[in-house]
């Protein structure tokens, strides 16, 4: 799900990127706001960072005593994308294997979708290997499937989270 967050940051910004003009200290106080907003990635609380959309204020800044680097208070309005517990999403098939796949939706990357979780279909090996079930409705790599989440882990080392799906539901599975 999108979510729409006012976030306050601190900006750092070194002596050599300030200008007397007041437009130009503002554009720099924006490009390395996108800059750390970038390299950021996720948190637990909130989800991915997908965009800054408006940059709300701009506090007053502050000198640092050793650097000389001047640190601005800032409040700004982003999109954020976060799974929760039984929403119906879309993701694509990257990975198969014989106990399930692997799926990637939005800004996830490993989001697992186990065999036991999916009703009626059988594995069938190969060196393309699917999922078929009898109806012939087959998941394969580079299928997109509709899915229920049945519950998301964050993983602090890598900054992301890791999502556990089911096919079983109305209207869920491969899409035509």
């Amino acid at each position: 799900m999108f979510l729409k967050v006012q976030l306050p940051w601190n900006v750092i910004l070194p002596p050599d990127s300030l200008d007397a003009k007041g437009l130009m200290l503002q554009k720099a106080i924006v490009v390395r706001l996108l800059d750390e907003f970038a390299s950021k990635k996720a948190t637990k609380d909130l989800g991915y960072f997908m965009a800054v959309t408006t940059l709300e204020s701009i506090g007053d800044g502050r000198v640092r005593q050793n650097t000389g680097d001047v640190l601005f208070p800032v409040v700004f309005s982003g999109i954020m994308f976060k799974m929760f517990r039984g929403e119906i999403l879309q993701g694509v098939v990257h990975k198969v294997l014989k106990h399930g796949v692997f799926l990637r939706c939005g800004p996830v990357q490993n989001i697992y979708l186990s065999h036991i979780k999916m009703p009626d279909y059988h594995y069938v090996p190969g060196e393309n290997a699917i999922f078929m079930n009898d109806k012939h409705s087959k998941i394969e790599k580079d299928v997109v499937i509709r899915f229920i989440v049945i519950g998301t882990k964050w993983m602090e080392a890598e900054r992301e989270f890791q999502a556990l799906v089911s096919l079983e539901g109305d209207y869920l599975g491969p899409l035509s």
